[in-house]
């Protein structure tokens, strides 16, 4: 990162009034010292008055008004002095004081080197939780980190609930739920390529990346509807399970292949990184699309319809064994 500031590092001299332990023995405490010292330097709150339509406080003050460090020591407490129940010293403190909910906060912004902000974030907060800070005291990252946490987080379940739109129309088409759900497992394998190719291309894992994934839920289960409702339409009109997962492969092969190579090839540009500036948004979600659409082009070609002869293979001997006991 660079051009990191600090809210404190402009420092003003404050003066530090700290009790010791002799206080107790005065039957004073932190508190009661502040407001004897207020007193003696600011004034008291008295009343508020309103002048020329303002509203102003009223202070009483001292005559001599404490204004050095030896005056604010020799501040008499009944029978004891400030400075013999009290250190009083000059010490540095911030320009202006911070409170987030109540608490003191100091604010460190700092620049990220280059496009992969998560990955900052990362390092960074690996360095804060190595950092041995006092007791009572917590340091988080804030910012664009922030804001890019609750957006990932939000298109993770933007996901999750297009998984279920997508499974919900699927059961209301092929009215079965078996089916839906072989049609499904080519997203999880789509992600594994989509992060792959990521990995390979040292791409960040950013919103772009997690749009293109979004994309990706739809893409990668087109291919296997056409090729299972096509396999479908073939056992209607009586062929085996084996026979029909074969012509529904050989039939849809060339049409899924020629829209998968379509789309990777239209995507390879904005893969490559030659769109222009918007290279930094298109590149990521290119990249998870056109790793997803080859893993998932080669699963929908042989794992999926080998899960449906498996279970549909299952289903028709179990349906013979109900057939035989009934007879």
């Amino acid at each position: 990162v660079t051009d990191v500031r600090s809210d404190l590092s402009q420092s003003v001299p404050r003066v530090s009034v700290t009790a010791k332990p002799a206080a107790a023995d005065a039957g004073l405490d932190p508190a009661s010292l502040g407001t004897v010292v207020a007193q003696a330097v600011r004034g008291t709150p008295a009343a508020k008055a309103t002048l020329d339509d303002t509203e102003r406080d009223v202070l009483i003050t001292s005559a001599k008004p404490v204004t050095t460090l030896a005056g604010l020591r020799a501040l008499p407490l009944g029978t004891v002095r400030l400075g013999d129940v009290a250190n009083v010293e000059l010490v540095p403190g911030p320009v202006s004081m911070t409170r987030i909910d109540g608490a003191r906060a100091a604010t460190v912004p700092a620049r990220p080197v280059g496009d992969d902000t998560g990955a900052v974030s990362a390092a960074l907060q690996q360095k804060i939780d190595a950092l041995d800070l006092p007791a009572g005291a917590t340091a988080t990252i804030g910012g664009v980190s922030e804001d890019l946490n609750e957006t990932l987080l939000n298109m993770a379940l933007a996901m999750l609930a297009a998984v279920a739109i997508v499974f919900m129309l699927l059961v209301a088409t092929f009215r079965s739920l078996i089916q839906p759900l072989i049609l499904l497992v080519s997203i999880p394998f789509a992600a594994t390529g989509a992060i792959g190719l990521l990995v390979a291309t040292d791409t960040a894992m950013g919103v772009p990346a997690m749009i293109g994934m979004l994309m990706l839920i739809g893409i990668v289960v087109t291919n296997a509807i056409v090729l299972i409702d096509l396999i479908n339409q073939y056992r209607a009109r009586g062929l085996g399970v084996v026979e029909a997962v074969v012509e529904g492969g050989r039939h849809r092969l060339r049409p899924i292949l020629m829209t998968a190579l379509a789309t990777i090839f239209a995507l390879l540009p904005m893969a490559l990184g030659i769109t222009g500036e918007g290279g930094f948004i298109a590149q990521p979600l290119a990249v998870v699309v056109i790793g997803g659409l080859i893993t998932s082009t080669l699963l929908t070609l042989l794992l999926v319809p080998t899960l449906y002869a498996m279970v549909e293979l299952r289903k028709e001997r179990r349906a013979k064994r109900k057939a035989e006991k009934r007879a």
